[in-house]
């Protein structure tokens, strides 16, 4: 009951904050692209959300578990603070650009930008049931193992991979070509993080050192 009660709060806190984060810099509600982008991002989230409360109940703690003031790493701590800017950068911007028209991408823009929120999101979720360990904050548990198989043997950061993926198709599901520009801060933020992370990884996570040896790219294959 509690997990349930944990995740219909965090629903209706995320409609909320999205409705807020929308509607209010594009000055009106007759915005059928944030409408649409709302719906996709609650079903995505929910479904393999359930999914973990049933089945990887543990890894859904682990999850529920975010937020700077839970980082014990101070980087991260900051990183955490800067990660969710991002975020309401690209919802802002995009919303002015539709309150404004500074541009006007098509219908099929806008779905392939849902797709790829869809995509991001799912993909962030199942590698979460391919390692369980996979937190929202930087952590190693005394009997946490190496996962270096599944999407774990193509980049080092496969979680990030769908969180990035997910940006870009945010502010095109959003009917916004500017809210694109948000992501350059936004790479920047991950990039350090990641970096802080695998600081820590190297330091704690035994054979992990052997692992980056093995698999070269830690979020794109062949760049980084």
């Amino acid at each position: 009951m509690k997990v349930v009660a944990q995740l219909s709060a965090s629903t209706l806190g995320g409609i909320v904050f999205m409705g807020v984060l929308l509607f209010v810099p594009a000055g009106t509600f007759d915005y059928w692209q944030a409408w649409v982008f709302i719906a996709a991002f609650i079903v995505s989230t929910m479904l393999p959300t359930v999914y973990l409360a049933v089945k990887y109940p543990d890894a859904l703690q682990r999850r529920l578990k975010s937020g700077p003031w839970s980082e014990t790493r101070l980087a991260q701590r900051l990183i955490m603070i800067a990660l969710p800017v991002c975020v309401i950068a690209v919802g802002v911007v995009s919303a002015l650009d539709h309150r404004f028209g500074w541009s006007s991408p098509s219908t099929t823009v806008v779905i392939i930008g849902n797709v790829l929120v869809f995509t991001g999101i799912l993909l962030a979720e199942f590698v979460i049931i391919q390692n369980n360990y996979a937190a929202a904050t930087i952590t190693v548990e005394a009997d946490q193992p190496l996962v270096s198989t599944g999407m774990y043997g193509v980049v080092r950061h496969p979680m990030y991979v769908g969180a990035m993926i997910m940006m870009v198709g945010m502010p095109l599901a959003l009917g916004s070509y500017w809210g694109l520009l948000t992501l350059i801060p936004g790479t920047l933020v991950f990039v350090a993080r990641i970096t802080d992370e695998e600081k820590a990884l190297r330091q704690e996570l035994h054979g992990y050192v052997e692992y980056t040896q093995k698999v070269h790219y830690r979020l794109v294959p062949g760049v980084w």
